[in-house]
């Protein structure tokens, strides 16, 4: 079974580098937010763009050991802490208790705080990049931000309405996972001075293994078995509608439709209309179909990648788009 270990093997110096990088950056004054910043910082999960910047860098560098450089370093830290930053605020937004097994930041400093906190590793993460005089990559980077916001102010929308439709799923996909690891992708290229048709095919790269990914996560919301550290069916249970149910929406006469938004609108209450919608959606083939589109998007990665040449730096790529589609958290 491929692993995220086996996947970090060839750039694991370079990860090392980044990691000592964000220890050395990323401090504060006052016992509480330091506190609170240590506390982010430990939980940042899989770290899987961080992994993509070095990958990418590796791959596109022009001298062996380029990933190494402090450019590269700053790269992954500016993608990786807004990332952080747009986790500590969707935990706010929906009121959860727990991010990966843990409690969240502000089920344990209350959400005004987790807030602040999240403002203030947004706020370090650009001075630092500021500072640093590295222009180019804060503005490639930096942009991803709008993105994030469009993407969640859209769910919100959709999910108060109830008017979820493929287009918009994508839509949203596409802002809130995709725009980040795409960008993740092409600034380890930028970050080694690769080619502008380089950096544009590593976004592609990046932007096809994030529609993967958060389908992936919509599929294990729907799986009690999944170690994802959050209760399962979450999404249904805050009104959400993503690609297992949509796919059900979308065969459905007007009839059916209005009753399986009827029932999700009771699962934001009762447990036992959470459990019936998602037998509903493995029965109806809901997430064999979400899993059948996930393929696509993870071929289509893998072909983009048949434009180098094979390496260690490559493998791990097409490792990692095949950890992707199988990992259960």
């Amino acid at each position: 079974m491929i692993t995220l270990d086996s996947i970090r093997k060839p750039v694991l110096r370079e990860l090392e580098s980044y990691e000592a990088f964000v220890e050395r950056q990323f401090t504060a004054e006052g016992d509480l937010l330091n506190e609170m910043l240590r506390e982010a910082l430990a939980s940042r999960g899989k770290g899987v763009r961080p992994l993509l910047v070095a990958l990418s860098a590796a791959l596109n560098g022009r001298t062996e050991g380029a990933a190494g450089s402090p450019r590269v370093s700053l790269a992954a830290m500016l993608v990786e802490m807004i990332h952080l930053a747009s986790l500590i605020h969707d935990d706010v937004i929906d009121e959860s208790d727990t991010r990966r097994g843990r409690p969240s930041i502000n089920a344990r400093w209350q959400s005004h705080k987790a807030v602040l906190l999240g403002d203030f590793i947004l706020a370090r993460n650009m001075a630092i990049g500021l500072q640093s005089g590295q222009f180019d990559l804060v503005s490639h980077i930096c942009g991803s931000m709008v993105a994030l916001c469009e993407g969640e102010v859209l769910q919100s929308d959709c999910a108060s309405k109830q008017n979820m439709t493929l287009r918009a799923y994508l839509d949203i996909v596409y802002k809130k996972t995709a725009t980040l690891l795409g960008v993740s992708a092409s600034a380890g290229a930028m970050a080694v001075g690769a080619a502008r048709e380089k950096v544009s095919t590593m976004r592609r790269f990046g932007e096809s293994l994030g529609v993967a990914f958060q389908i992936q996560d919509d599929i294990l919301d729907y799986t009690p078995e999944a170690q994802t550290g959050k209760p399962s069916n979450n999404d249904l249970r805050e009104g959400k509608i993503t690609l297992p149910l949509l796919i059900l929406l979308d065969r459905a006469d007007a009839e059916r439709r209005a009753e399986l938004l009827a029932l999700l609108q009771r699962c934001r209450e009762d447990d036992e209309a959470v459990q019936q919608m998602q037998q509903l959606v493995v029965a109806e083939g809901g997430l064999q179909e979400a899993q059948t589109m996930m393929q696509g998007y993870v071929n289509k990665a893998v072909n983009i990648l048949s434009e180098y040449e094979d390496s260690p730096y490559r493998t791990s790529l097409v490792h990692l788009c095949s950890y992707i589609m199988e990992r259960n958290k």
